[in-house]
């Protein structure tokens, strides 16, 4: 009895053992998980900030067509954009350190706890199993061992009774040989029992051996090494997660360093040149300005010196062509204690919005400021000519490969695109010529420290001209009105009038009646027939008309426009386009026309000009 206590408590511990066991595992899952969430919620806290950190420098970047892609050329800028694009970089770290952590850890833990979620599950489905089938073993050991015990208590009692029987002398013989067998069939019911019991209890004792000494140890190891694997696992990944901070620490480094460089190659004195050539006008210092006598029965002029600052010249010359000369128009220009400056501005906002942005040759600024917008239309225009060169040259080359090789393709097919890029490029090395026209003057009248006064030209004189005239009528007003002052209501609206009015157009186009016979410069041939002006059609003003093989003098070449002026006789001159003629210059030197156009497609194109203008 004592041994199937002892054997009872045994089981009773050993089935204690494994639930805190199984408590034990599966806090350690739990743990694992855990540290799984942490490193998943860290990986978007990266994400995040990385995204966070790509908008910043987004948002700060300089955008299109504004002041701040203006602003580039400054030193101090570009090094703020070459730190946002290093912060940029940097973002890109976070979320390299966002993906690792994803890919080395996250992803590997929760493959792994699918893995240890199965093991500790096969392992304690063995262990409750070997349980089971020893307390099975357990049970039938007791079920014979009652029953043994019981066959035993039966023999005694049909012994006991047979020997009453044989004792007693009024119990028949035929009694007592029963009551004798009877005894006999329970002594070998009560042996039977005890073999069985003695096999059961054999085969428990073997099975409890095997049990205690090789299943369930085998089952606590197999435990004790997934606890320690899991707990490694643990720490393996604690360290991935330091070294995925620590691989990405050297870029960093180098992004901190470019931002550093950034900020070492700001150039203060760089950047204040550049204002300075930015904003460099090109004007003339203003002169002395000259004194004026005053005396009795004199009057005291509103005007000074020529170079001065409040205008130009008191009274403006007459020009051959019915205009007037131009003065000069200084920016800042005082009238008691009020500076003109807000004249100069409503002129140019008046003239923005007549012409535009501007006028095509960007008279509209400061001398400085026009030569440089002319070279970089220029240079423009020169890029879009090698790149259509560049094209042409490419197609004539796809031509001479299709004349080799008729199968591959027809070589007339790329003569209307051949002829179309010849067209573009004449028509942008008119413009060229045209702009360094306009530059040739700017550069000819952009005065030196060491050269005289010069009067500025262009769209600046017709401006000072203005200019004077405004001054002009300020000074009546001032000299008609009691204390001296005038309204700046009034100077402004005279101001816009002027403006509009004596514009280098204007000029230009009523000075052609006084001009001078022009001389002979050459002579021309006609390659074409054209249909000039005529009374009959009216069309065509300017232009004259001419026939193929007809010979004409020559008194203007082409100026870019495209149009060559010729003279027939002394009273008969007008425009023809340049590519109907071939001009022959007075030293007898061939001038190489622009290129050939055949006679229909210069055609359509004057009859699209022709339209146009009507």
């Amino acid at each position: 009895m004592e041994s199937g206590r002892a054997t009872l408590l045994k089981e009773q511990q050993l089935k204690d053992q494994f639930d805190n066991l199984e408590k034990h595992t599966q806090s350690g899952i739990e743990f694992v998980e855990r540290y799984s969430k942490f490193v998943k919620e860290r990986s978007e806290i990266e994400i995040s900030y990385a995204k966070q950190i790509r908008n910043l420098s987004k948002k700060y970047q300089p955008k299109k067509n504004s002041r701040e892609e203006e602003e580039n050329k400054y030193t101090s800028c570009r090094a703020f954009l070459s730190t946002l694009n290093e912060l940029n970089d940097y973002a890109g770290q976070h979320e390299v350190i966002a993906e690792n952590l994803t890919s080395q850890i996250i992803t590997e833990l929760s493959r792994y706890l699918t893995e240890l979620k199965a093991e500790r599950k096969s392992h304690f489905h063995d262990g409750r199993k070997a349980q089971q089938q020893i307390e099975s073993l357990w049970k039938q050991l007791e079920s014979s061992k009652r029953r043994f015990e019981r066959d035993c208590k039966e023999a005694d009692r049909a012994q006991q009774y047979f020997e009453r029987m044989d004792a007693d002398i009024n119990v028949t013989k035929a009694d007592v040989e029963k009551a004798r067998q009877q005894a006999q069939m329970r002594h070998q019911i009560a042996a039977d029992s005890k073999t069985e019991y003695s096999n059961y209890l054999t085969k428990f004792n073997q099975e409890q051996n095997e049990h205690y000494y090789t299943l369930i140890p085998n089952i606590f190891q197999k435990l004790q090494e997934m606890e320690e694997r899991r707990i490694e696992r643990v720490g393996v990944s604690m360290k991935t997660y330091a070294e995925v901070d620590r691989e990405v620490l050297p870029i960093v480094g180098k992004c901190l360093d470019g931002m550093t460089k950034a900020a070492e190659s700001i150039e203060p004195k760089t950047d204040s040149k550049q204002v300075v050539e930015s904003y460099k006008s090109g004007f003339e210092p203003p002169g002395d300005v000259e004194f004026e006598d005053y005396g009795p029965g004199q009057t005291m002029k509103r005007t000074v010196s020529e170079t001065s600052l409040s205008n130009s010249r008191g009274e403006a010359k007459e020009r051959p062509g019915g205009g007037k000369s131009k003065g000069k128009l200084w920016p800042f220009i005082k009238n008691k204690n009020k500076l003109s400056l807000k004249l100069i501005t409503l002129n140019s906002h008046v003239r923005n919005l007549i012409e535009g942005s501007g006028p095509e040759d960007f008279s509209h600024l400061p001398p400085e400021q026009r030569r440089k917008k002319l070279q970089a239309k220029i240079d423009d225009i020169n890029k879009d000519i090698q790149k259509e060169m560049d094209q042409k040259d490419a197609l004539t080359k796809m031509k001479g490969v299709y004349e080799k090789n008729p199968q591959m393709g027809d070589p007339a097919s790329v003569d209307p695109r051949l002829v179309e890029m010849a067209m573009n490029i004449e028509k942008l090395q008119s413009e060229v010529q045209k702009f360094e026209g306009w530059l040739a003057e700017v550069e000819g009248r952009l005065p030196s420290r060491s050269d005289p006064p010069r009067r500025q030209s262009g769209l600046y004189e017709s401006q000072n001209s203005n200019s004077t005239m405004v001054d002009n009528n300020c000074a009546q007003d001032r000299e008609s009105s009691p204390d001296g002052s005038y309204t700046e209501e009034q100077s402004s609206e005279t101001q816009v009038k002027v403006a509009i009015a004596n514009t280098p157009e204007f000029d230009d186009e009523f000075d052609d009646g006084d001009e001078e016979t022009l001389p002979t410069i050459g002579t021309c041939k006609a390659v074409y027939s054209f249909e000039g002006n005529t009374p009959l059609t009216g069309h065509n003003e300017g232009t004259i008309s001419v026939t193929e093989g007809e010979l004409l003098f020559v008194i203007e070449q082409d100026k870019g426009d495209g149009w060559t002026r010729v003279r027939r006789n002394e009273e008969e001159e007008g425009y023809v386009p340049t590519s109907y003629v071939e001009v022959f210059l007075e030293t007898n030197t061939k001038v190489t026309p622009p290129a050939q156009i055949s006679l229909p497609e210069e055609k359509k194109m004057w009859d699209s000009k022709t339209s146009a203008s009507e």
